[in-house]
């Protein structure tokens, strides 16, 4: 059994245990991290570094930043991107100092072909709500989605045979859409809400994604100057 079938049978063991409700009271919520990876290649080996960014839920304030640097030995693969970031994402977690009580990540959740993208595989690992956030929209089924108005917080339903799979949501005027997921625990409504929170007027990206994003880019440079 080569690698891809290996990863399909592991999605396919998590797709059943996949809720598309909430877990929690969003009052509940206090800390919430935003999640990103950045990859580079040195002497012919893969390396990635995966950034951690915590924030206050209220107050939007850095609450705790961590990072983790290791060697990929995963291939990639398309729709088995989890099977080469998770690693990553595990041994930043365990250098928290803190709990969140959610985290989102710079990729998908539910919208992938399998409902298994990173946001969602990984809940089943940190034991937590996950929303999955992506800057570009992965194609299912050759199905596109509907543009939303050029309006903020206006967002259009990704639906695939009759089925929803995720919201393409507009967070500024003129600039390209986001597209949004649930991952695990979580539904899509509240998603959304959760990120248009985190939504600040210089950036289309929620910020926690968005630091944890720069926080990569960062890093890479230090790694990898």
């Amino acid at each position: 059994m080569n690698n891809e079938e290996l990863f399909k049978k592991e999605q396919e063991k998590w797709i059943s245990k996949i809720s598309l409700k909430n877990n929690f009271q969003l009052a509940d919520i206090h800390l919430v991290a935003g999640i990103d990876i950045a990859y580079w290649t040195e002497a012919e080996l893969d390396y990635g570094v995966c950034c951690i960014v915590v924030l206050d839920f209220n107050t939007k304030q850095i609450i705790e930043e961590v990072e983790y640097r290791g060697q990929i030995d995963v291939p990639y693969i398309s729709g088995y991107l989890a099977f080469r970031e998770l690693p990553l994402v595990i041994e930043a977690v365990k250098k928290l100092q803190s709990e969140p009580d959610l985290y989102m990540f710079d990729g998908n959740g539910y919208l992938h072909y399998r409902h298994m993208g990173i946001a969602t595989h990984a809940s089943f690992y940190l034991k937590k709500p996950t929303i999955g956030v992506a800057k570009s929209y992965l194609k299912i089924k050759d199905t596109d989605f509907q543009m939303p108005k050029n309006e903020i917080g206006d967002f259009t339903y990704i639906e695939i045979d009759g089925e929803v799979y995720g919201a393409v949501m507009r967070t500024r005027k003129d600039v390209k859409p986001i597209f949004i997921s649930c991952g695990n625990w979580i539904d899509l409504e509240t998603s959304i809400k959760i990120t248009l929170h985190f939504i600040e007027k210089n950036s289309r990206l929620p910020i926690t994604t968005r630091y944890a994003d720069l926080a990569t880019h960062e890093s890479r440079r230090k790694y990898n100057p």
